[in-house]
């Protein structure tokens, strides 16, 4: 490495972003696997990990009575669904049986616990996804959303969203219809005894964050359901997460005080009685639901309720007893996510600032008593983790937005005196979406390099109430830009980066917000980096898919003649004229969130003006990329791009980037 010294507290000293780090492109891309859905059946765990050494693939293992793990669904099964085309809930287990929904042709598949016999199909084969799967206690059936889609894709009016009843037998076909209507149904949880079940419903243009209805009618003796009635809802209030105590109690979790709180209806039927607020706290209790079936509560065999409550930046549990006491449990964790019960305890994923996330076994109050599986088969050298610093920070109109702050971080090398690191400023998506301090593979790449990173929770982001996340309601590329600008400058002013480097960087809503920073603010960021951004917003709205089909017009206008100025406005692709940073861009030709017509667009219109950008493309690739391949020319490039345009040679072993257009 040329341009290096000795420090005199024996570290190397080298340009910011020249730092050798272990923390390499084949760790960062290829060994680690994504834990999700952990589900409990008496003294077996189930859960699902996707591994991109298997092109993405997503399997289900179960941790048996015996001690052992065994994989249920060897290769080419992939456990996944794309109903609302962001799937969840794709498994479920219960009283010894298993059933799994297939990637690649849509069916619900009846598992072997054991892993022994071949899975055998109960749905037939069809245009229809099966999602937020969940067995009768009482009945060999299970309940899910189903979603029947018309041969033309471009026809999303004809999308057809129910709840239906599978008979697990394989008897009921492609199952019976219990509701149909709303434009969208989630979260179908029957009763202990079998008697009632509870659901979510909710019609366009809201997304379930922001006006959804709970509902519950009683199961008869036909399976059918009786009369059903709304609970609560319809008011402006987000309800999520329905769920039945073992005594026949209905919680959901309810942000009618501006927080997403825990709820309890004390009647039997879960109709009459008095709604309870069991923990009121300025925390989230749920979490935007964009994937079916993310549980955050749990009711433990003592009466007591485990839940995980957002606020500030990091995620805590918290305890409810039987008596009304709410404690705050002292744990390591910044993340908690897929709570279970299990037992006296529960399971869940759980990870820290230096933790990777692991399934784990928890006691009541909340200590890991068992590992079941990690998201990384081996542990990595705090040295190389930076902590995070949560900021707050003055923003447009008068208004304070939040970022989790990372500095470089590395014990072997030191940037030179008076140098100043560049910095990242990460866009997440969503854009409901939440910064999180837990170990992170993807930021620590960079931060192990001598590149300082900024998690921005922009005004939208969950965690800091509703009227947080409203923020962003008709001001979408506006405060969301704004602030991720006001945390760059924080940094700058503070002393803490260089303010001639500054990077952004997002993907989906983040790649939007990241396009939309180089166009309305050109003077800030160097350069920008989009993972399947949005350019066009028009364009994304007559090509998007039914889940979102109006969320955009909540974001920024409604879709009439007026309205449409605003979203021309608003793209990026109209504004080229301003931008002057290079651009790193990366797609999935099977993105049905932002079709691949996005990037076209863009790079047929940064030619014709001659902007620096270079362009990726990748085959099989949905929206965000599972395959090994893809990750490692994905970080390679990044790293390359950033050496290029910030001015430093990379420690690793890559070839020079050529951008097009840069001088």
């Amino acid at each position: 490495m040329t341009g290096t010294h000795q420090g005199s507290d024996q570290r190397v000293v080298a340009p910011f972003g020249a730092w050798a780090s272990p923390i390499d492109v084949e760790l960062v891309a290829g060994t680690s696997v994504a834990l999700g859905e952990p589900r409990v059946d008496g003294d077996a765990v189930c859960w699902l990990e996707t591994r991109s050494t298997e092109r993405g693939r997503r399997t289900l293992l179960r941790h048996g009575v015996d001690g052992a793990s065994r994989e249920l669904t060897p290769a080419p099964f992939n456990v996944r669904n794309r109903v609302h085309e962001y799937g969840g809930g794709s498994y479920a287990i219960g009283r010894g049986r298993i059933i799994a929904s297939s990637m690649d042709d849509g069916r619900l598949w009846s598992l072997d616990p054991d892993g022994v016999a071949a899975p055998e199909a109960i749905t037939p084969e069809g245009p229809r996804r099966f999602g937020d799967l969940w067995l009768d206690p009482v009945r060999d059936r299970l309940y899910a959303v189903r979603e029947t889609h018309p041969e033309d894709r471009r026809r999303i009016d004809l999308v057809r969203n129910e709840l239906v009843a599978i008979a697990l037998d394989g008897s009921d076909g492609e199952g019976r219809v219990l509701v149909s209507g709303p434009d969208f149904v989630a979260g179908a949880r029957p009763s202990p005894d079998g008697s009632r079940l509870a659901w979510i419903e909710w019609d366009l243009p809201s997304m379930p964050w922001d006006e959804t209805r709970l509902r519950v009618a009683p199961i008869l003796g036909d399976g059918t359901l009786g009369p059903a009635r709304t609970v609560e809802g319809g008011t402006g209030v987000s309800l999520v997460e329905p769920a039945w105590s073992a005594d026949g109690v209905l919680h959901v979790v309810s942000d009618e005080t501006g927080w997403w709180n825990l709820y309890a209806f004390d009647s039997p039927d879960g109709i009459d009685g008095e709604k309870r607020n069991l923990a009121p706290m300025d925390a989230e209790l749920g979490e935007p639901a964009w994937e079916l079936g993310a549980p955050t509560y749990a009711f433990l065999e003592d009466g007591s309720i485990l839940a995980s409550a957002r606020a500030e930046g990091r995620e805590r549990l918290v305890r409810i007893e039987p008596d009304g006491t709410v404690r705050t449990l002292e744990t390591a964790f910044a993340d908690v996510s897929g709570l279970a019960a299990a037992g006296a305890g529960a399971v869940a994923i759980v990870g820290g600032p230096r933790e990777s996330r692991t399934l784990a076994r928890l006691s009541a109050d909340g200590a890991v008593t068992g590992v079941l599986a990690r998201s990384l088969s081996a542990p990595i050298d705090g040295g190389y983790l930076p902590d995070p610093e949560p900021i707050e920070f003055a923003t447009s109109g008068g208004e304070t937005a939040r970022a989790l702050y990372f500095p470089p971080t590395n014990p072997a090398f030191a940037g030179p005196e008076g140098e100043r690191p560049p910095l990242l400023v990460l866009s997440h998506g969503g854009p409901t979406g939440a910064a999180s301090g837990v170990l992170s593979l993807d930021r620590a790449f960079f931060t192990s390099r001598g590149i300082a990173v900024v998690d921005v929770d922009y005004r939208g982001s969950t965690g800091y109430g509703r009227p947080y996340r409203d923020a962003l309601k008709g001001r979408w590329g506006i405060v969301d830009v704004d602030d991720c600008v006001a945390a760059a400058r924080f940094l700058v002013e503070r002393g803490d980066v260089d303010p001639a480097r500054l990077v952004i960087r997002g993907g989906s809503a983040g790649g939007y917000t990241t396009l939309a920073a180089l166009a309305f603010k050109p003077d800030v960021f160097a350069a920008g980096i989009s993972h399947f951004g949005i350019a066009d917003l028009e364009l994304i709205h007559r090509d998007g898919h039914k889940f979102e089909s109006r969320y955009d017009e909540g974001l920024v206008a409604p879709w009439t003649a007026a309205g449409r100025e605003v979203f021309r406005d608003r793209s990026p692709i109209h504004h080229l004229g301003r931008m002057r940073a290079p651009i790193l861009l990366f797609q999935g030709l099977d993105d049905k969130v932002v079709p691949p017509s996005q990037l076209d667009v863009m790079e047929e219109a940064f030619t014709e003006r001659g902007l620096p950008f270079v362009a990726y493309r990748f085959e099989g690739e949905g929206h965000g990329f599972r395959r090994a391949e893809n990750r490692r020319t994905t970080y390679r490039a990044e790293l390359a791009f950033l050496g290029r345009v910030l001015g430093f040679t990379p420690a690793d072993d890559l070839p020079p980037m050529e951008v097009p257009g840069l001088g």
